[in-house]
């Protein structure tokens, strides 16, 4: 068991399995010393857990359980790509996405969620920069998706 998964099992939480694309696109690609993980939805046991606009389906506290559970499936992609969570130096770039109803603006509680929990996985090298977008819909109806950035050693 890596560093890392020690971390989250500390706290908690277990790195799923990698998701299939369900498009065409790549869910991780390693550029150099940057490894790329493509948006990922709340899957849980292979279903979306989290459906719904946050604001009117979905309360904020749901929203951040959701966007915590995209970066733990983010990290799943990124155990499949590397083999090793311990060859990740830090965390560069957090993209969340928040399907959010009218008149909602509290995306950046919301994304916390996954800033938080890269942030216990991966300690201080866990820290990012970040954007937290509210949108109209989502794939899947999904209530999140969380994209990530990590330098690699």
């Amino acid at each position: 068991m890596t560093m890392i998964e020690q971390r989250l099992r500390e706290a908690g939480f277990e790195v799923p399995a990698a998701q299939p694309s369900v498009a065409n696109y790549v869910a991780a690609l390693v550029q150099g010393d940057l490894l790329f993980i493509s948006g990922q939805l709340p899957f849980e046991a292979g279903k979306v857990r989290y459906q719904g606009r946050v604001g009117d389906e979905v309360s904020i506290e749901d929203g951040k359980l959701s966007a915590r559970l995209c970066a733990l499936n983010a990290l799943g992609q990124a155990k499949t790509a590397l083999g090793d969570l311990d060859r990740i130096k830090g965390c560069v770039r957090i993209g969340g996405f928040v399907n959010s109803g009218a008149g909602f603006h509290q995306q950046p509680a919301v994304v916390n969620g996954a800033s938080d929990l890269i942030v216990a996985a991966l300690g201080d090298a866990g820290r990012h920069t970040r954007s937290a977008v509210g949108c109209s819909a989502l794939p899947m109806n999904a209530a999140t998706e969380i994209e990530a950035i990590f330098s690699i050693k």
